[in-house]
């Protein structure tokens, strides 16, 4: 553990020092401190806490309730029977109990990091995460530090409302009933480095007190600028470096990119300069979908369910036609669909994902009334059981997004054999350069 670790050190300097020669006076070391923080959720917030200099460990628990003892399944079923009006007892909230190095770092230095790394105007909730057990909170060992608390609170109150933030909602108290949390909630986050990851907290910064100066040689990310980008629709991937989730999304989304909706990386907690986000962005990482340099939409949270993130992005791109089509698998009336007598060289593509699924060289005229194809481009499909409507079919699918494009039969011409049986509304068409060229002749 790093504690001890550090704890090491420093019992090794006490150490020589007692074993000083005679007539040396041996000054007192001061004890390291500690205070009890709720930023809710423990994971994000231990490492938030533990990337501070001066601070020696950081344990997730639970502390403020009125249980001696809790567990993590007891804090959540408190909270439960809190929700349905069952019960009137305080829960416990998820908190890390910090450690430091006074002579490191200060109090207030903590505290300042402490407010810069959540939202604390939010009630009983963190970002998602809704319940007491959520609660911002800062429960003090004795009256210097509740006074130091209480101090910073103001300071930072007045740094929120000048960036337009409500009042803050963080508990201050004395410290009551602290359970240490089990070990696999432990460096949650150094175990499991795809686990939640916490982006920060409001992106103002707490005035008046100097950052350690290893915390100052790291630059702040700026944010992107809007020159760069597309103001009609634009989607922002807002990331962290030390992001196990951002580097899966990076791997199975965006290095096959090519849906038409253009989207940019960034490390910064904030928008482009005079673009708006709805709320403030609170894990890593969160997709969010810009109109008119406005938030629409956001998708936060990626822990690699593909499907999930293609349909939330389907649902903000498709018309509710296609979205019927394509996640409720439903069928467009024959011979009123997209497509149906195009017969120019191109390729048919996923209109979420933008991956190619036919090209119109295994098209042919079937007569069913929708677009059908002999052979699909090489894994660009996925084929499912379909037992629905009392018949037996096999489903297509596109591999990319997982939407619903239409059913595959038997009877189509050589030389597979197959009728690709398609919606041409969940079809988007891309004309060869050739072919472009030639309708604008």
């Amino acid at each position: 553990m790093r504690s001890l670790i550090r704890l090491m050190g420093y019992l090794g300097l006490a150490g020589c020092l007692l074993a000083a020669p005679a007539g040396y006076v041996v000054a007192k070391e001061k004890k390291m401190e500690s205070i009890v923080l709720g930023m809710g959720c423990f994971w994000g917030a231990e490492r938030r806490m533990a990337q501070l200099p001066g601070v020696l460990d950081v344990e997730s628990g639970y502390a403020g309730g009125d249980s001696v003892n809790t567990t993590y399944r007891q804090v959540l079923a408190t909270e439960t029977r809190l929700q349905r009006g069952l019960s009137k007892e305080r829960n416990h909230a998820e908190v890390v109990k910090v450690r430091f190095d006074p002579r490191q770092v200060s109090l207030e230095r903590v505290l300042a990091h402490f407010w810069e790394n959540h939202d604390p105007t939010q009630g009983d909730r963190q970002g998602n995460d809704r319940g007491s057990n959520y609660r911002s909170a800062i429960y003090y060992a004795d009256a210097a530090q509740q006074k130091i608390a209480l101090k910073t609170r103001e300071i930072y109150q007045g740094a929120l409302a000048r960036a337009g933030f409500p009042a803050i909602t963080t508990e201050i108290a004395p410290l009551r009933n602290y359970t240490r949390a089990e070990d696999e909630h432990q460096d949650y986050l150094q175990k499991n480095p795809n686990g939640y990851c916490g982006l920060g907290g409001t992106g103002v910064a707490y005035p008046g007190v100097a950052a350690p100066a290893a915390a100052e040689a790291k630059p702040v990310p700026a944010a992107l600028d809007p020159a760069t980008l597309n103001t009609r629709r634009q989607l922002i991937v807002f990331e962290a470096e030390e992001c196990g989730f951002c580097r899966k999304f990076a791997t199975e989304i965006l290095a096959r990119w090519q849906a038409d909706v253009p989207v940019a990386r960034s490390l910064s907690t904030q928008p482009p300069a005079g673009w708006t986000l709805e709320k403030a962005l609170f894990a890593t990482p969160t997709i969010v979908l810009f109109e008119q340099a406005r938030e629409v939409s956001r998708y936060t949270g990626y822990d690699g369910d593909r499907a999930a993130f293609w349909r939330w992005l389907g649902g903000q791109l498709l018309t509710p036609e296609q979205r019927r089509i394509a996640f409720e698998q439903g069928t467009e009336r024959p011979f009123t669909g997209s497509h149906l007598d195009e017969k120019r060289p191109g390729t048919f593509v996923d209109p979420v994902s933008g991956v190619a699924l036919f090209r119109t060289d295994s098209k042919f005229d079937s007569g069913s009334g929708w677009p059908s194809f002999f052979q699909p481009l090489p894994g660009a499909i996925t084929l499912h059981p379909d037992r629905s409507h009392g018949m037996v079919r096999t489903e297509v699918r596109s591999a990319s997004s997982g939407i619903h494009l239409g059913h595959v039969f038997d009877d189509g011409p050589p030389p597979s054999g197959k009728r690709y049986c398609i919606n041409g509304k969940v079809l988007k068409f891309v004309p060869d350069a050739s072919a472009a060229g030639d309708k604008r002749r």
